[in-house]
């Protein structure tokens, strides 16, 4: 009877144990389902256009091969705001080493895989007739980054990189229209 009753016990408990676990679930999808805009994951740029109806996505033209197309991450969102945020990985170390995002506003701040630990220069940058701000420092372990930030209408746009200024600026270059 004993063991019975142990048996009985420890496939209660498993049952419980998963009803919990599917209710969890269903509660963390649910808000996805019924609040369509809120910041989420997308698989292309194609999606965030057709189900957010965001016409503008400021994509560059100049792209170096040391980065991975498709973006590796996108995020996005209509709600409050519209904000998109692509991650690029580095070809040889799979890193996320390049981060462009736009938002319709300033408040926006993107989870933070490049963050510039030491800022050694920053200035205002004619990018193409648009004044931008770029600053360039070092990330963690010393290595190079550099971040550049400028308006395009209602969108601010910001292009991160773990290197030097050079490429970076030929990117956000590109990406004006």
């Amino acid at each position: 009877m004993n063991v019975r009753k142990r048996v009985f016990g420890f496939l209660y408990f498993a049952v419980t144990i998963a009803i919990l676990i599917g209710v969890l679930k269903v509660t963390n999808w649910l808000p996805t389902v019924l609040q369509e805009g809120i910041i989420r994951t997308y698989s292309s740029i194609e999606e965030v256009k057709s189900r957010l109806k965001v016409r503008d996505i400021y994509i560059p033209s100049y792209f170096p091969q040391k980065f991975k197309w498709p973006p590796s991450r996108i995020l996005a969102q209509s709600k409050p705001f519209v904000a998109v945020v692509m991650e690029f990985r580095n070809v040889e170390t799979g890193e996320t080493d390049l981060i462009i995002s736009q938002a319709a506003s300033r408040d926006f701040a993107p989870d933070k895989k490049i963050v510039i630990s030491q800022i050694k220069e920053r200035v205002n940058y004619p990018l193409n007739g648009r004044p931008s701000i770029l600053e360039v420092g070092v990330c963690k372990n010393d290595v190079p980054c550099s971040r550049i930030s400028w308006n395009e209408g209602s969108n601010e746009i910001r292009v991160e990189m773990k290197s030097a200024p050079f490429e970076l600026i030929k990117i956000a270059e590109s990406m004006i229209h």
